[in-house]
């Protein structure tokens, strides 16, 4: 798998970070899933290797504009560079309208089937309902959040967790779905089933027909007979989010947390809770606390410079010390179009 940050800055873009976006892909092929899209994020694909042909779905963790304003260019560059596939969008139903006024209001119009995942539903003036009817977006509500995926896609299934922050916002984990599943040649054997056609079946998470030396058939079942070869490798991304305990469920089992670490805790308690974001020790102490193996953390605060050039500078360096200070594990700061591998064993590199 690989994650490849597009930009990592809070609130605004510096002259080293854009604001938040991050791709996600599996292990083959070249499909991959974009998490936030904010301005400038299809600038930024422009130096990476991902093609927005290839973009299968975009999940938006807010309303907030660092977190999504780039949506309706890359929308509409997709329609003018010729885009048949499909699209599929999750986010709070306050994307949906923001997209939906975006593309009446400015006359952009999208010929790709687009569909909308409603995280939490709020009912639509009749207003609105009759100034967006020309628009064709499929719009279909979530399930229940992290009680099953809301899509299974580009190699993935993918779960929604709401977070705490001054607007509904929410975190994504994204499951491999597509894990190669391994024969129990000892119970079959033990079954008396003997080698043919069928274990090919089965590998391939089929039930089978099996006539034995007596010429009696039966069905085997690829439940019974086969597991799965490896575990399934998994990535919780959250958006803005002050209490990291709201993915204590969605990080069961998983193999990194991506989170943001907009202040370290000395400037969140000058800022106070209203904007509603962690510090690196909050973060960095819930995913020891977790045991989590790797965590990655972004969306800076603007504030934070790579390289202090005045005695007055804050430098990113205090909110990797900050975080080491309380976690053990494998620890990343993200830098935009850096780009990690997570390899079967679940471990997180950072290539190059």
């Amino acid at each position: 798998m690989k994650v490849t940050f597009l930009g990592t800055s809070s609130g605004v873009p510096t002259r080293q970070r854009n604001v938040s976006a991050t791709a996600i892909q599996p292990e083959e092929g070249k499909d991959w899933i974009l998490v936030d899209c904010g301005e400038a994020t299809q600038h930024q694909l422009l130096h990476s290797e991902l093609s927005p042909q290839r973009l299968r779905a975009i999940l938006i963790t807010h309303i907030h504009g660092d977190h999504c304003y780039g949506l309706p260019g890359l929308l509409a560059s997709c329609q003018l560079n010729g885009r048949t596939d499909a699209l599929t969008i999750i986010g709070p139903e306050a994307v949906l309208q923001y997209l939906r006024a975006v593309m009446v209001f400015t006359q952009l119009h999208i010929h790709f089937p687009l569909q909308f995942i409603a995280l939490d539903r709020v009912s639509d003036s009749t207003a609105h309902m009759q100034l967006f009817s020309q628009l064709d977006i499929h719009v279909s509500e979530a399930a229940e959040s992290g009680a099953r995926p809301l899509l299974s896609i580009a190699g993935f299934d993918i779960t929604a967790w709401p977070l705490n922050h001054r607007v509904d916002c929410w975190g994504y984990r994204l499951e491999e779905n597509n894990v190669p599943l391994k024969l129990d040649v000892e119970r079959l054997r033990r079954d008396g089933i003997t080698s043919g056609a069928h274990f090919a079946r089965l590998q391939k998470g089929l039930d089978a027909i099996y006539t034995d030396a007596d010429g009696v058939t039966r069905t085997l079942s690829c439940q019974n007979y086969t597991g799965r070869s490896r575990s399934a490798r998994v990535v919780v991304i959250a958006g803005d989010n002050d209490n990291p305990e709201c993915l204590r469920g969605a990080c069961d089992q998983t193999d990194l947390l991506i989170h943001e670490a907009t202040y370290t805790e000395d400037v969140l308690g000058k800022v106070g809770p209203g904007p509603g974001h962690s510090c690196a020790r909050q973060v960095a102490s819930f995913a020891e606390v977790q045991g989590l193996k790797a965590l990655i953390l972004t969306h800076f605060s603007s504030r934070y410079l790579f390289k202090a050039t005045k005695p007055a500078d804050r430098c990113i360096d205090e909110i990797e010390q900050e975080a080491r200070s309380v976690y053990a594990g494998d620890l990343f700061l993200a830098e935009d179009l850096a780009r990690f591998s997570i390899d079967r064993e679940g471990r997180v590199t950072r290539d190059g």
